[in-house]
């Protein structure tokens, strides 16, 4: 076993080290936003107003509202990497890498508006007539050729691998360690309950998914940041230090410090882009699978509305979490205690028990919302490779592994899920480049046309027609 966790640990160092996932995760992003002419920074208020506040496209198909399709990709992203994660990479790679995670969700914001953008863009009706989008479908319809179907193929078996990692045994298992660690409810206990809830989510189909995730995924993200927002102002004459510590560290490295054995730039940059991705998942194309069933007459519109997602869930939640640890010192607790330190600051801000229960509790929600948003991008991608037959032997399948995840120790699961993120990654970023000058071109148009999302044009294609000279 020790042998094939060293194989595994030098597998994902190569997948995530400096000279294959960092520069394209970083450079598609940076590419994109130049392409893009700062998208996220120029259309971030109208992306926030139209996702939160303006009704649905009323002549626009698709599943599920487009609400509901960013809280269904907030379910699957704000997770256990908001919690554990970022503590990871601060214990492994200092208060520098909270910066490099900002970096990351600042350009993968451009990267998850050209994903979903693709994802509308190429989506189609399944056999069940439910709509089917995603990297599996625009890397085959977008791209073409033998190139095009090779990419959608590693796409769609890496995601489907990676939702048993990490949409399944990763989070089941931080539930049942956050409900014992809560309300002492044993592991066999948690697991059969979420047997039944996850059973009875997914029988219910995408639209009971988004019924689900919207309601509870706000109402999830508001408990754990006022809970954080109380932690902060405890500790209000640490957060100027803190900041200066995360720039400065982010280029200089750090120095050893209690538990903290320090670490380099080069430690700092890969633990913040390997966690940041793991947390927001831009790039990685599984947020354009809900995307694509957003109700929306233009992937223009449903674009800027994702884009927001990794906003929210990067610069608001994970930095909550990366300031809490900081300005408590519970970062320098070392990597052994990655696990409890964000509990640990959360406990020295809040009276009482207060502090652990709301992490505990903040843990249990995130998670079972990665699970359910997960399972649909999984089935989603094993429709596009087998077929409908494939639907219900996964739905299945899935909601077992959960129980398992639940009782057993998944040390394994965890290096297994961040190498499938990875490798899912890499298809699907190379395609955001190959397609990269058809959505500059198409957005332009749109922009220009409807610059504030107020005008609903009746089809893409019709959209196209009338406005890009060029287009065929």
């Amino acid at each position: 076993m020790e042998s094939i966790m060293d194989t595994l640990s030098s597998v994902d160092s190569v997948v995530w080290g400096p000279f294959l996932l960092i520069p394209l995760l970083l450079g598609t992003g940076l590419w994109l936003t130049i392409r893009l002419r700062g998208l996220q920074f120029r259309k971030m208020i109208v992306a926030f107003r139209h996702g939160l506040i303006d009704p649905n496209d009323p002549t626009g198909e698709g599943d599920i509202s487009n609400y509901q399709a960013l809280t269904t990709a907030l379910a699957a992203t704000v997770g256990v990497g908001n919690i554990v994660g970022v503590a990871t990479a601060l214990s492994l790679g200092g208060p520098g890498a909270l910066f490099w995670m900002w970096v990351t969700g600042l350009v993968g914001m451009a990267s998850k508006y050209t994903e979903a953008f693709l994802g509308v863009r190429f989506r189609e009706e399944d056999s069940s007539g439910h709509i089917l989008g995603g990297p599996m479908k625009y890397l085959r319809k977008g791209i073409g050729g033998k190139l095009g179907a090779t990419l959608s193929i590693a796409f769609g078996i890496f995601a489907v691998v990676a939702s048993f990692g990490i949409g399944n045994l990763t989070q089941g298992n931080a539930v049942a360690s956050a409900m014992n660690d809560a309300f002492g409810l044993e592991p066999v206990a948690t697991g059969v309950i979420l047997f039944f809830l996850i059973g009875m989510v997914l029988l219910g189909g995408i639209e009971t998914i988004g019924k689900v995730t919207s309601a509870f995924v706000p109402l999830m993200i508001i408990i754990y940041i006022l809970g954080g927002t109380i932690v902060l102002i405890t500790n209000a004459a640490d957060i100027p230090g803190a900041l200066a510590l995360i720039f400065t560290d982010a280029f200089t490295g750090t120095a050893a410090t209690g538990g903290f054995v320090g670490s380099t730039i080069m430690v700092a940059l890969q633990m913040g882009v390997a966690r940041g991705i793991f947390s927001n998942e831009s790039g990685m194309g599984s947020a354009a699978i809900a995307a694509a069933a957003a109700q929306t007459n233009h992937p223009v519109r449903q674009g800027l509305v994702s884009m927001t997602q990794t906003f929210i869930d990067t610069l608001v939640v994970v930095t909550f979490t990366g300031l809490t640890i900081i300005t408590t010192g519970t970062w320098t607790m070392g990597a052994s205690e990655a696990g409890s330190m964000t509990a640990e600051a959360f406990s020295r801000g809040l009276p009482g028990h207060w502090g652990g229960t709301i992490v505990s509790v903040s843990t249990m929600f995130f998670a079972f919302s990665t699970i359910v948003a997960w399972a649909y991008y999984g089935e989603r991608c094993l429709i596009a490779l087998v077929g409908m037959h494939g639907s219900l032997p996964y739905r299945m399948i899935f909601t077992c592994v959960v129980f398992v995840g639940a009782v057993s120790e998944i040390q394994l699961a965890w290096i297994l899920a961040d190498i499938a993120n990875g490798l899912m990654a890499i298809p699907n970023l190379i395609g955001l480049l190959l397609l990269s000058g058809l959505v500059a071109k198409e957005t332009k148009a749109y922009l220009n046309f409807d610059p504030k999302l107020r005008k609903e044009p009746a089809s893409v294609e019709e959209f196209n027609a009338r406005h890009i000279p060029d287009w065929s």
